[in-house]
């Protein structure tokens, strides 16, 4: 699907080394990168490495063609897997090569862009439900009544290093407990974590 002429100015080719994160979730990208060569990982990344891995997709392939299509930001990480050969497409040259095609292939791609960009955004929503059941599970199991008789947990550790335990991203385990204390299923926000409602936490963990 509209492939770039090597001729065209804004088609030098790049490359990446392994590791190189290419994309990053909720980018709102000014051009369209197109995989020559290599594989490339779709993943939830934390900047230190990847937590999370959702499929790899290999070259030749356009990247974030669906999201470009849509006018959406990248919906996740994209890190190279292997060394990687790619080009760059401005958005407006992307967006104005699409308008040269068919009214029906328009309506076509669109479709398909829609469905691909719902698919993975489920994807990442029942990554991060699975976050929630983990960190519900771990707060009850390190759980203690204080003096007050109320349950609480105080956090030892860093939370960049609760969430390497749990598998899951710093930024995932904020976001998580910024949700559950939303909810009223945990009270603070410094160490000390007091549980209101155990009981309907223990839901959350799926219990």
């Amino acid at each position: 699907m509209l492939p770039i002429p090597s001729s065209h100015p804004s088609a030098d080719l790049e490359t990446a080394a392994p590791g190189e994160v290419l994309r990053q979730r909720q980018q709102q990208p000014d051009d369209v990168l197109h995989l020559l060569q290599g594989r490339v990982l779709l993943c939830v990344h934390d900047g230190a490495q990847v937590r999370q891995q959702l499929g790899v997709v290999e070259g030749p392939f356009w990247l974030d063609a669906a999201s470009a299509m849509l006018g959406q930001p990248c919906a996740v990480d994209m890190v190279a897997e292997t060394r990687v050969q790619l080009r760059r497409q401005p958005l407006a040259e992307f967006r104005a090569a699409l308008e040269t095609l068919p009214r029906a292939a328009q309506t076509l791609l669109h479709d398909l862009a829609t469905g691909y960009r719902q698919q993975t955004e489920l994807a990442v929503s029942r990554l991060a439900q699975d976050a929630e059941a983990r960190c519900a599970q771990w707060l009850l199991r390190h759980a203690q009544n204080d003096a007050s008789g109320t349950m609480s947990v105080t956090l030892h550790q860093r939370k960049r290093l609760i969430a390497a335990q749990l598998g899951i991203a710093p930024e995932t385990f904020s976001r998580v407990l910024r949700s559950l204390r939303e909810h009223g299923l945990i009270l603070g926000s410094g160490n000390v974590l007091k549980l209101p409602e155990p009981r309907a936490l223990q839901l959350v963990a799926g219990g």
